[in-house]
C-alpha cells in the first residue's frame, strides 16, 4: 500500500508548488485527486494508455464506464476531437468553464481503454482553480471520474476521497468542499438535437434556451432500470451514488410523501432495522427515525444537490440499515438530485398519489 501525500491548497490561489509536486505524479503516469466545482475527481494522463487502467484499477470501475476527460485550453478540444460544430463552440464560449461536459467524436491520438472503446469522447472544462492549475502543470489532458470507489457516493470533500482511495493513489490536493455538489451535466453533441444523457450542474433548462432543441435521454429521467448497449457517459450503466444502506425513494405530493415515509419508517424500525430519513427543511421536524437528516429548503436546489452525497455518507457513517428519502421536484438541479436519489437506490421508488 502506497502513502497518499495530501497537500492542502487554496481553492482560489493554488500554491504552485504543490501543484507541481501532483502535475509530476500525474506525468509519472500516477494519479491525484483535486477538486472541481462539482465533486472531487480522480485524475491521471488520458494519452497514458497505462496511467489510465491504473485509474480503474484503483477505483475498481469497470472498463466500460468511460471517465470524461478534462482540459484547461480550447486547443485540447481540437486535438481530442474530430470535429467541432459550431453548436458545441457557442456552448464551450457560454458555459465553460463549468459543469458541462460534451460528447465529441474522438481522435485517433486517443487511448481506447481512455474511452472504453468507444469512437467518441466526453470532454470538459472545470470551473475551479485548483483543477485548471494541475491540468496546465500536468501539461496533459486529465482523464478523471469521480474520486471515490466504483457504486459509492461522490466525495465532496478530500476526507471522502481518503475514505475511500487512500492507500491506492499517490496524492489529493485538498482545497476544501465542493461547491455544486453532483457530477456535470453530460450532453451529447454527436446526435441532432444534442442530448442529455446525465443531468448535472448545468440545467436543462438553461441548455434549452442556448439551443432550442435538447432532448433528455430516457436514462436521465429513468424510474426503472434501463438496458443499454455502450455507455457513451459515465453514470449509465452500472450501480452509482450508492451508499452502504438501502434507499428507499418517496415521491409524490409532499403530504402524501411524508406520511409514506412516516409509516415506512414505523415498520422498519419494528423490524429491528436503524432508519434514517432523508427530510428536506420543511418536513425534519415531522420524522421519528434513528437518524433525520435535511437537504435543505425545498425552495433551494443548490443547497439540497451540494447537501446530497455528504449526507448519503453521514448515513453510513452512522450505521443505518435504511434510507427513505423524499423526492423532489425536477426541475433545475432537482432533476440531477433525483437522478442521483434514483441510481442510488437501485430505482427503489414508491410513487403515492394526491390527497
Amino acid at each position: 500500500m502506497k502513502e497518499t501525500l495530501v497537500l492542502k491548497v487554496d481553492s482560489q490561489k493554488p500554491e504552485i508548488e504543490k501543484i507541481r509536486i501532483a502535475a509530476n505524479f500525474i506525468k509519472k503516469g500516477g494519479l491525484v485527486a483535486f477538486p472541481t466545482e462539482t465533486v472531487y475527481g480522480l485524475g491521471a494522463d488520458a494519452l497514458n494508455k497505462n496511467a489510465v487502467l491504473v485509474l480503474f484499477e484503483a477505483k475498481k470501475r469497470p472498463l466500460d464506464n468511460p471517465p470524461i476527460i478534462h482540459v484547461e485550453n480550447m486547443g485540447d478540444v481540437y486535438r481530442l476531437t474530430k470535429r467541432v460544430s459550431y453548436k458545441a463552440e457557442r456552448l464551450m464560449s457560454e458555459f465553460w468553464p463549468g459543469p458541462l461536459t460534451l460528447i465529441f467524436k474522438r481522435s485517433e491520438i486517443v487511448p481506447d481503454v481512455t474511452v472504453a472503446g468507444l469512437d467518441t469522447i466526453a470532454i470538459r472544462m472545470p470551473n475551479h482553480n485548483v483543477a485548471l492549475a494541475l491540468i496546465r502543470e500536468s501539461e496533459c489532458p486529465i482523464a478523471a471520474p469521480s474520486a471515490n470507489l466504483a457504486g459509492k457516493p461522490s466525495p465532496t470533500t478530500a476526507k471522502h476521497v481518503l475514505d475511500d482511495l487512500e492507500g491506492s493513489i499517490d496524492a489529493i490536493l485538498d482545497a476544501g468542499p465542493t461547491c455544486i455538489g453532483v457530477e456535470s451535466t453530460v450532453l451529447d453533441m454527436t446526435v441532432d438535437p444534442p442530448q442529455i444523457l446525465r443531468p448535472g450542474g448545468t440545467p436543462y433548462e438553461v441548455l434549452k434556451k442556448i439551443l432550442g432543441e435538447v432532448k433528455l435521454h430516457p436514462i436521465a429521467v429513468a424510474e426503472k432500470q434501463l438496458s443499454i448497449e455502450k455507455a457513451r457517459s459515465p453514470g449509465l450503466r452500472h450501480r452509482h451514488y450508492a451508499p452502504k444502506a438501502d434507499i428507499i425513494v418517496v415521491e409524490g405530493a409532499l403530504s402524501v410523501v411524508v406520511a409514506k415515509i412516516k409509516e415506512l419508517a414505523e415498520a422498519s424500525r419494528r423490524e429491528g432495522k436503524r432508519v434514517g430519513v432523508l427530510a428536506t427543511d420543511e418536513t425534519v421536524a415531522f420524522y421519528r427515525a434513528d437518524v433525520v437528516k435535511s437537504l435543505g429548503s425545498r425552495n433551494d436546489f443548490v443547497v439540497i444537490a451540494k447537501n446530497l452525497f455528504r449526507l448519503l455518507r453521514e448515513f453510513d457513517s452512522e450505521g443505518v440499515d435504511i434510507i427513505i428519502a423524499e423526492g423532489v421536484p425536477l426541475e433545475g438541479l432537482g432533476l440531477a438530485v433525483m437522478n442521483r436519489l434514483r441510481k442510488a437506490s437501485g430505482y427503489n421508488i414508491i410513487k403515492v398519489g394526491d390527497r
